[in-house]
């Protein structure tokens, strides 16, 4: 039997419209922002700017939700969809500065028209991690008999098979963050709740380079279990990652040995979050304008810094792009208003009042900060990495897509089992 959906709860408002064209405007983010010689998806539409390989793994899964919905064709997503994977398999792979990738990781950030390594950055093992999640959505999505979707399929095989995660632990149980040529592996490891649950799952569940379960425990052993406005979870500050592995992972009703001891799935801890980051916004201990019950969400995201200014009498400094977090991390009055739509399968009877209320807010605005006086700031950018969960989300809570694609993913599958997931739709034959 399969798990059942999550519609809006009694007594909520919503208008189908509205979550349609929510969906949309995120959606239209890959249509827009896209090399279609390489299917490069930019990072942020600005200029000049590189792409995400991130973005791109979000787009790969989009473009299915796009043929479900009627925003493109079929035959213009496998088009997409080839153009993609042709590209990532075809590009270098060596331990060259100038190389897109290697030992299948890829780098951060790549050079929209030539594909190559941009900005000196890393290479990458949790944007790489995404694009693969992306992948193998393609794969399967796109199951006919069609020779291009047997290509998309064939192609999705080796960029996953290529992925060498056992040398991404160099030394170390846990997965590193990355590696550069110039200075190796970067020090930090993946170490705390964090979005790398889909990383370690893809990575237990390699058919050529698996890691071992000693890896994972190591992970969680390292987890906090915190207690907040009266709500115990286990704790990350940014709303973000409570969403991004689920945008692929059906976490609903499955635990591993983390979440048994403690009676609860990954599912409901992100209910939790979206709650705690709920209640902190309407005690707001920081005295921001326009913090309360419908406006909430702070995650990793834009912002109107760098600076350091009096702001209501207050001197205060605010970031750019930064790692936002609550009630812990930084709070410099930015909130997030697509990490709240992209809440919705968890907690629709605090999401859905929020997009009703304030609808504008959650078209094209990626980022707000609120200044008083009816006045805000707006992020001029918008970026892939912020657009895909919201599509993905979305599509989770009103059809079950994607993640009743992954759910029939065999290596997915076997991560999660070799991670000590057990119940619900695993023991479904």
């Amino acid at each position: 039997m399969k798990p059942a959906l999550f519609p809006a709860l009694p007594g909520v408002p919503v208008r189908p419209a509205l979550l349609a064209a929510i969906e949309r405007d995120a959606f239209d983010y890959f249509l827009a922002q896209v090399n279609p010689a390489n299917g490069l998806i930019r990072d942020k539409d600005k200029q000049g700017w590189p792409a995400s390989i991130a973005a791109v793994g979000l787009a790969l899964t989009s473009y299915g939700v796009g043929v479900e919905r009627g925003y493109m064709t079929r035959s213009d997503a496998i088009a997409r969809t080839l153009a993609t994977l042709r590209f990532l398999a075809a590009s270098e792979q060596s331990d060259s500065p100038a190389a897109s990738g290697y030992k299948g990781f890829y780098y951060h950030f790549l050079d929209m028209d030539n594909g190559r390594r941009a900005w000196a950055c890393e290479l990458s093992s949790i944007d790489t991690a995404l694009l693969i999640a992306g992948v193998l959505a393609a794969a399967g999505y796109f199951d006919g008999d069609l020779r291009d979707e047997q290509e998309i399929r064939a192609l999705a095989d080796l960029l996953y098979r290529r992925v060498d995660w056992q040398w991404m632990r160099a030394r170390c149980q846990l997965l590193r963050h990355g590696w550069k040529p110039e200075t190796g592996f970067l020090r930090k490891c993946w170490r705390g709740y964090d979005e790398a649950l889909i990383l370690y799952v893809l990575a237990l569940g390699s058919p050529t380079f698996p890691i071992e379960r000693a890896s994972y425990d190591r992970w969680t052993d390292s987890f906090e279990w915190k207690s907040e406005y009266g709500i115990d979870y286990l704790y990350a500050g940014s709303l973000f990652i409570h969403q991004m592995s689920h945008a692929w992972l059906d976490l609903r009703g499955i635990r591993d040995d983390f979440m048994r001891a403690r009676g609860i799935d990954y599912f409901e801890n992100s209910r939790r979050a979206a709650l705690v980051q709920q209640r902190y916004a309407i005690a707001n201990p920081l005295g921001f304008p326009g913090y309360g019950e419908h406006r909430w969400g702070i995650s990793a995201s834009d912002g109107p810094g760098p600076a350091t200014r009096q702001f209501h009498g207050v001197r205060r400094s605010f970031r750019d792009y930064a790692g936002r977090g609550a009630p812990y991390g930084i709070d410099d009055g930015t909130l997030a208003p697509w990490a709240v739509a992209a809440a919705l399968p968890f907690a629709p009877e605090i999401v859905l009042p929020a997009l009703e209320r304030q609808p504008d807010i959650f078209h094209a605005y990626s980022t707000i900060f609120d200044t008083g006086q009816g006045k805000r700031w707006v992020s001029p950018y918008r970026f892939g990495i912020n657009d895909g969960p919201v599509v993905l989300m979305l599509e989770n809570h009103l059809h079950d897509f994607p993640w009743r694609l992954m759910r029939g993913n065999t290596c997915l599958r076997d991560g999660l089992v070799k991670a000590g997931f057990a119940g619900g739709w695993l023991e479904e034959q």
